[in-house]
């Protein structure tokens, strides 16, 4: 029987998408210890950032074995699996496509043999001159021509086979030739038989994170996933620079000089509350951004109440500065969020109550304040707005811990197109009207970016002003999520047999 797509979230309202994330990586080198299982673990706790599909590879210093497979952490390994994969060294990788379809083929880590060994490759990112380097890539490694070719069409199998064509020892030799003309975002985790790797592109788009275990390393895309392990937070991995762990410790490699430009939304929605980035607890930084919505963007209200679970520190801060009571008054079902039944169309017609459901006893004849951090299209607001209302609130006051969100994002969050987004369209008033709502209101950029603490010209804050740190594709108007990698060998410049657009 054929399973759903997984995206029940997505489809409970037509045509509304939140932001989603690219991936997560983490990479492990311990010897002695069960470096899949510590995995498996610190995936479980990067699995907000995709849920697409999952993957480990394992080195034990002579072979590498993957395991990957479409769905959940918990759905795609078992204790069998587990065991199987035996070692010192491990990559794992949880996935949201971006470039490339949601397919087995493009689940990662990716893997290519090299002329010395082989290589397993996790990447969080997206990369934006994808096109040029599958044309450079059909010209460096000659196996791609004859034989089966490859099946992947994503961004990150390219950069994995560039790699691996370079490769003639130390893969950091490889990568230092390789990344300085990769454009776009890129954390990445990879390894090959006797060391562990990771480098970071020189704007630092993406989060990674340096752990110290008591006999090995741990690097991965939030500090969460180092905590769930008990690995001791060391520091970041540097814009622009590339590590190597083995047996004689950490070394490190500048490829480029650093850039900072680190996602302003991670702070806003996709990373782990618990998690650390640039030295400041994103739990903190969601509460401050939520006392200064609520001195900016005050009302006359009984009580505030958050969506869950990613508009609650914003709305604890936003309660502890106006002085107004905090509640509880929506329920979420944390179990909704990704399925493999697909749904029908009464399902559907839920909506949103499948995933929220209001506290009547609270809400009733209350003045709300609804604290969420991003409007996407609106839609999900709207039914929201809606729902209160027939529960019997009063008045509902929109607040929103996040600046309107009016460009698409190119380096790994899947947002819809610039068309579709609600904010790039419609004024404040335009989008209050469309949602419903009594009043609304949005955090100002430069009262998040003094939130969160980081100098606001070492962010990417694109989603919010437009302002790219890396340059765009030049089909910028193309969704991200349409570009696959073809097969057949490049002519010269001509790109058109490069790419599918559906």
């Amino acid at each position: 029987m054929p399973r759903g797509d997984g995206r029940l979230n997505h489809h409970l309202l037509d045509d509304d998408k939140g932001p989603q994330d690219s991936c997560g990586v983490v990479g492990i080198w311990a010897p002695g210890e069960d470096v899949a299982r510590l995995s498996y673990f610190s995936l479980y706790a990067l699995q907000h950032r995709g849920q697409e599909s999952a993957g480990i590879a394992v080195s034990n210093g002579e072979r590498i074995v993957v395991v990957k497979e479409m769905g959940l952490v918990a759905q795609v390994f078992t204790e069998e699996s587990l065991n199987a994969l035996t070692g010192h060294i491990a990559v794992g990788h949880t996935r949201y496509s971006t470039t490339g379809s949601s397919s087995w083929h493009n689940a990662q880590p990716t893997f290519r043999s090299t002329s010395v060994g082989h290589i397993a490759l996790g990447h969080n990112g997206n990369l934006t001159n994808t096109p040029a380097l599958a044309v450079k890539l059909r010209e460096v490694a000659h196996d791609l021509t004859s034989g089966s070719p490859s099946l992947a069409t994503s961004d990150t199998d390219v950069l994995t086979g560039l790699i691996a064509a370079a490769a003639t020892g130390d893969l950091v030799d490889a990568a230092a030739e390789v990344l300085p003309s990769v454009l776009g975002a890129y954390s990445l985790v990879f390894c090959d038989e006797s060391t562990l790797y990771a480098a970071r592109d020189p704007q630092g788009i993406r989060p990674l994170a340096i752990g110290r275990m008591p006999n090995g390393w741990v690097v991965a895309s939030e500090t969460a996933a180092l905590d769930i392990i008990g690995a001791e937070y060391v520091r970041e991995v540097e814009p622009g620079e590339i590590i190597a762990i083995d047996e004689h410790g950490v070394r490190s490699r500048t490829f480029a000089p650093a850039q900072p430009k680190g996602c302003l939304f991670e702070y806003v929605y996709l990373a782990r509350p618990d998690s650390v980035i640039r030295g400041r607890v994103v739990h903190e930084a969601r509460v401050e951004v939520g006392r200064r919505l609520a001195r900016a963007a005050a009302v006359e209200a009984d009580l505030v109440i958050p969506v869950p679970e990613s508009g609650t520190p914003a709305a604890v801060g936003y309660a502890q500065e106006s002085h107004i009571p905090f509640a509880q008054g929506l329920v979420k079902n944390s179990y909704v969020g990704r399925t493999f039944i697909q749904p029908n169309q009464t399902i559907r017609q839920l909506g949103i109550r499948l995933k929220l459901n209001p506290l009547r006893e609270v809400i009733a004849g209350q003045r709300l304040v609804v604290v969420d951090d991003s409007i996407v299209r609106g839609n999900t607001q709207r039914a929201i707005v809606k729902m209160l209302r027939e529960a019997g609130a009063a008045e509902v006051h929109v607040r929103i811990s996040s600046p309107p969100v009016t460009w698409p994002c190119f380096y790994g969050i899947d947002f819809a197109t610039r068309a579709e987004l609600v904010a790039s369209n419609l004024d404040v008033q335009g989008v209050r009207d469309a949602i419903g709502a009594d009043s609304l209101a949005y955090v100002s950029l430069e009262d998040l970016v003094g939130a969160v603490g980081v100098p606001g010209d070492e962010m990417c804050r694109a989603c919010f002003d437009g302002v790219y740190p890396v340059t765009p594709p030049e089909s910028a108007n193309i969704a991200a999520a349409q570009l696959d990698l073809l097969t057949p060998v490049v002519q010269g410049d001509d790109l058109s047999h490069a790419l599918r657009l559906p």
